[in-house]
C-alpha cells in the first residue's frame, strides 16, 4: 500500500509539473511576413495545438499507469503508460505530406494566374492581384514578393526569392514557368500557364494516389496494434497467472526489450512513409 500511495503522490506531481509549465508558457509572437512565414506558422500552430492537449494526456496515463502497476505489480507500468500515451498517437497517425499542401496551393493559385492574364495584365500585375487571394500557405510570401516588386525588384528576382523561401522542387518549377510566361507575355504565358495548371493537376492526383496505397498498411498496424493492446489488458484481467514471469527483474528486462522492438518498427514503418525530399531545380538565390 505505501508503494502504492508513493507511486500515486509521483504521477500526481509530475502531472501537475507538466501542467503548469504549459499554463506558463509564453505565446510565440506572430512571424513578420517572409517567404517562409506560411509554412512556419502552420506548423507552430500545429505543434500549439498538440503541445496544449499533451499535459492532460500525459496525466491521464500516468494516472493509468498507476492503476496498472497496482494490477499488476509491475514497475515498468509507470513509465510505459506516459510513453504509451503520447509516443503511439504519433506513431501509428498519418505524417503531414508538405508536398501535397504546397502543391495543392500551389494549383489554385496557378489556375488564378492563368484566368488574370488574358484580362492583359502582365505576369507582374497578376501576382499584384491574386496575392490576397492566394491559399493561406502562399498569402504571406506572395505579400513579400509583392513588396519586393514594388521596391524595384524585378519581376524575375522577386520570383526566384519566392521559391528560395519554399525550397522545393515544386515551387521551382511554378517560378520557373512564370519567369518564362514573363518573357512571352500575351497569349504565349496564358498558353505556358494554362498547360503548367495541368501537370499540377496530373501530379496532385498521382500524389493522392501514392498516399492512398501508403495508408494501407498503416491502417493495417493500427488495427493490429489496437487489437494487441486490447487483448493484453483482458488477459492481465482475467488471468494474471500466466503473466506472473513478467513480474520479476528479469522478466521486466524481457517485457522491455519486446516493447522496444515492436517500436522500432513502428517507427522504421513511419520514417518509410515519409516521402523523400527532392532536389530542387532552381538553386539561385534571392537579391
Amino acid at each position: 500500500m505505501n508503494v502504492l500511495l508513493i507511486a500515486l503522490c509521483g504521477a500526481m506531481v509530475c502531472g501537475g509539473l507538466v501542467t503548469a509549465v504549459a499554463g506558463l508558457r509564453r505565446t510565440p509572437q506572430r512571424l513578420s511576413p517572409d517567404s517562409s512565414t506560411s509554412m512556419w506558422r502552420t506548423r507552430i500552430t500545429r505543434l500549439r495545438s498538440r503541445a496544449g492537449q499533451q499535459p492532460l494526456r500525459v496525466a491521464a496515463a500516468a494516472v493509468g499507469g498507476v492503476v496498472l502497476f497496482a494490477i499488476t505489480g509491475w514497475p515498468l507500468m509507470l513509465v510505459l503508460a506516459p510513453i504509451a500515451a503520447v509516443g503511439l498517437p504519433v506513431l501509428l497517425s498519418a505524417p503531414t505530406n508538405h508536398d501535397v499542401v504546397l502543391l495543392q496551393a500551389l494549383d489554385r493559385w496557378v489556375r488564378a494566374l492563368a484566368a488574370t492574364l488574358p484580362t492583359g495584365k502582365s505576369v507582374a500585375e497578376s501576382v499584384r492581384i491574386t496575392a490576397r487571394q492566394a491559399p493561406e500557405i502562399l498569402r504571406d510570401p506572395l505579400a513579400l514578393t509583392v513588396l519586393r516588386m514594388d521596391d524595384r525588384w524585378s519581376t524575375e528576382d522577386a520570383l526566384h526569392a519566392f521559391a528560395d523561401g519554399f525550397a522545393s522542387p515544386d515551387a521551382d518549377a511554378v517560378v520557373a514557368s512564370l519567369v518564362l510566361a514573363a518573357e512571352r507575355g500575351g497569349t504565349g504565358a496564358t498558353a505556358t500557364l494554362t498547360a503548367l495548371s495541368e501537370n499540377i493537376a496530373d501530379r496532385l492526383r498521382a500524389l493522392r494516389e501514392i498516399e492512398t496505397e501508403r495508408a494501407k498498411p498503416r491502417i493495417v498496424v493500427r488495427q493490429v496494434t489496437i487489437i494487441t493492446l486490447s487483448f493484453l489488458a483482458f488477459s492481465l484481467l482475467t488471468g494474471r497467472a500466466f503473466f506472473e514471469p513478467y513480474g520479476t527483474p528479469v522478466g521486466q528486462l524481457v517485457l522491455a526489450v519486446l516493447i522496444a522492438m515492436y517500436v522500432g518498427s513502428l517507427v522504421i514503418l513511419r520514417r518509410m512513409t515519409i516521402p523523400r525530399s527532392r532536389d530542387r531545380i532552381l538553386s539561385r538565390g534571392g537579391r
